[in-house]
């Protein structure tokens, strides 16, 4: 199991990343000759670039979001201005901004409405309909006169 890493393990890393000389050995003039040593310092280094990494994933996600949260701000600023002015002047159609939870609500009540329009359409048309049927059954048909038969020989 590996040890955790202390604060003083970080500092001590950036210690010999900053100034190698500070320590035996491992200056760019004395360099390393072991290659322990040497895959020892490439993993911190790793270590290292991976933490930076990480820590610029996560600035730059911060920034997206506070951009993200800017637009929207600006989004409801511009949409309240919309809402707010008549459609062919500047003049305020009201006070108050409609609720955003009432959409549903108003979006079934618009279906509804729609619906029963649709069907008292049906409904007329069917009327009509019916009317020119029992209209064509009152007319008096012409007797049609009778086919002979062929025979059959």
């Amino acid at each position: 199991m590996t040890k955790p890493v202390t604060p003083q393990d970080m500092f001590d890393l950036w210690q010999k990343m900053v100034n190698p000389g500070a320590y035996p050995l491992q200056s760019l003039m004395f360099p390393v000759l072991d290659a322990q040593e040497l895959d020892k310092k490439i993993a911190e280094l790793e270590t290292v670039e991976h933490w930076l990494k990480a820590n610029l994933n996560m600035l730059q996600l911060s920034i997206k979001s506070l951009e993200y949260q800017r637009q929207m701000v600006k989004g409801g600023e511009r949409v309240k201005a919309a809402v707010m002015e008549e459609p062919h002047g500047t003049e305020p159609a009201s006070a108050e901004m409609p609720n955003p939870a009432m959409w549903a609500w108003n979006m079934m009540k618009q279906a509804g409405t729609e619906a029963a329009e649709a069907v008292g359409r049906v409904v007329e048309a069917a009327g009509e309909a019916a009317g020119e049927a029992a209209r064509e059954a009152a007319k008096p048909k012409a007797k049609a006169k009778p086919r002979a038969r062929k025979r059959k020989a």
